[in-house]
């Protein structure tokens, strides 16, 4: 009886580990203000703007890259609206068309809105960064899932954008994304 005490207390105190870790030191753990005095400072209307280029891998559930892509973005603003046509060349050989409106509003927030996004986003940004949170939908020939989704883009001082995201099912990371965006030409 007294070993069964000990090891049900060993999975609780693994347990808590397991999740502060993930709450206050991993990916997830990360916050709007832990970015606050960042430099440069963030701005979305200039600098996800123009013709950009953005250049990716995407890691599956077991850390190994299984796919990388090229991308051609198209950012217009028309006030505190922007439309951002993307177009995904994939090492595969297949491509996607995908379309991000992205509306300012008040205290550094915004909300984006996708065909595939369910519900749409919700974003922060605070000093040299930008957070989203998101429902993404995967196509039917991906499994149709639904995945949540936390979006970080970092502003670099040459105005790249390094941007990171992990989508997980069930709280579990199936999948990241690492990228750069940058100006067309640059």
């Amino acid at each position: 009886m007294e070993a069964l005490v000990f090891v049900l207390l060993g999975v609780v105190l693994t347990l808590m580990c397991v999740f502060l870790r993930r709450r206050y030191a991993a990916f997830y753990g990360q916050t709007p203000e832990d970015y606050e005095e960042g430099y440069p400072s963030f701005d979305l209307r200039r600098h996800l703007n123009g013709d950009m280029v953005c250049d990716g891998v995407i890691f599956g559930p077991l850390g190994r890259v299984t796919s990388t892509f090229v991308a051609d973005f198209r950012i217009t603003w028309d006030g505190d609206v922007a439309v951002m046509d993307e177009h995904f060349r994939y090492n595969d050989g297949s491509t996607q068309q995908r379309q991000w409106t992205i509306k300012l509003g008040e205290n550094n927030r915004f909300e984006t809105i996708a065909a595939d996004v369910v519900k749409g986003g919700q974003g922060t940004l605070a000093g040299s960064a930008a957070l989203m949170r998101y429902a993404i939908q995967l196509p039917e020939e991906a499994g149709g899932h639904t995945l949540n989704t936390v979006d970080w883009m970092y502003l670099t001082p040459s105005g790249v954008i390094v941007n990171r995201s992990q989508f997980r099912k069930f709280g579990i990371k199936v999948a990241e994304l690492v990228a750069t965006i940058r100006p067309k030409g640059s």
